[in-house]
């Protein structure tokens, strides 16, 4: 999966989920299938791991679609390979296999939260028809912003924790407003979904699937105790889409 930030790699065997781990992103196609081999599997990876082995490829990145191309034995997924009804001609493969694996291993109707550089909501009722969803800048995009695009406001790390709503310093203050703001707006989506859908699932994704779960326990106990966390959707979703 070609996401905005990493490259995040899954493999298979005998339809099980094998290992799992990620890699920067390629500025440059590769000249030899040793090369390829050599960037794609993790350095202590067994010697025996074969050139041919297919690699199946969901990108959401444009430029880096293009390199992922030229692998000598990669196919790129479409849309059209998934079974989702009712969407529309942009929305990003990342969601539609995500609530495609959620489906699979949870059961419909189904809200997925993706955690990942954007915060997206995808919802998809008992007929595997897309409701629809809602996409904001992620955690680590809000506090890189705020950095990025203001002359005197500093980088600030995640807390492992929501700060108090009311603090008396500018890095604390900028915690409180991002992970207050967004917890909130979490609570306010599941609420909304659950009127709506009172027995679906609601499943976390994504790189900050964890810390964002960590937080809602502490700000919404009784929202969070709807939610799991599942790191693996979009490659069982690459799963159904290669067997199915």
């Amino acid at each position: 999966m070609i996401g905005n930030s990493h490259l995040h790699f899954a493999l298979f065997a005998n339809q099980e989920l094998v290992l799992t781990w990620k890699k920067q992103h390629l500025s440059k196609t590769l000249n030899s299938r040793n090369d390829w081999i050599k960037f794609i599997f993790p350095k202590d990876f067994p010697d025996y791991i074969q050139l041919e082995i297919p690699l199946y490829v969901a990108s959401v990145v444009p430029s880096q679609t293009e390199i992922w191309q030229s692998y000598h034995n990669s196919k790129l997924l479409q849309l059209t390979d998934i079974p989702l009804q009712e969407i529309y001609p942009t929305l990003g493969i990342d969601r539609a296999l995500a609530v495609w694996g959620a489906s699979d291993i949870l059961g419909l109707p189904i809200l997925v939260i993706d955690g990942g550089t954007a915060l997206t909501f995808t919802g998809v009722n008992q007929d595997f028809k897309l409701v629809g969803g809602a996409i904001l800048p992620g955690l680590g995009l809000q506090f890189k912003s705020l950095s990025q695009s203001t002359a005197a406001l500093p980088k600030v790390n995640l807390p492992s924790q929501p700060p108090n709503p009311w603090e008396k310093s500018t890095t604390t203050a900028i915690a409180s407003g991002i992970i207050h703001t967004l917890g909130a707006g979490i609570q306010y989506f599941v609420q909304d979904w659950l009127e709506k859908f009172p027995h679906s699932k609601i499943v976390l994704t994504g790189g900050d699937a964890d810390l964002l779960h960590q937080y809602l326990q502490t700000q919404f106990p009784a929202t969070a105790s709807h939610i799991v966390v599942n790191h693996d959707l979009i490659f069982q979703g690459i799963k159904l889409a290669k067997f199915s």
